[in-house]
C-alpha cells in the first residue's frame, strides 16, 4: 500500500518537471515543418539545438511520469 503513494508521488513529480519544460520549449524543431534553417555554427543554431534537447527531455520526463503512474496503479 505504501509503495502505491511513494509511485504516484514519483510519477506525478516527473509529470510536473516535464510539463513545466514543455511551457519554456514547447516543441522540438523536429516536428515543425518546415524546419527553421539556421547557420552552421552561428549562435542562433546553437540556442535551438540546446532548446531542441530541453524539449526532448520535457517530452521525455512527461512520458515517464505516465508511465510510472500506470505502473504504480496496476
Amino acid at each position: 500500500m505504501t509503495m502505491h503513494w511513494i509511485w504516484a508521488a514519483v510519477a506525478a513529480g516527473c509529470i510536473w518537471h516535464g510539463a513545466q519544460i514543455l511551457w519554456v520549449a514547447p516543441t522540438p524543431s523536429q516536428f515543425v515543418r518546415p524546419r527553421p534553417q539556421r547557420e552552421p555554427g552561428s549562435a542562433a543554431a546553437f540556442q535551438l539545438f540546446w532548446l531542441d534537447q530541453y524539449a526532448w527531455i520535457g517530452i521525455a520526463l512527461v512520458l515517464l511520469g505516465v508511465a510510472i503512474g500506470w505502473w504504480g496503479w496496476q
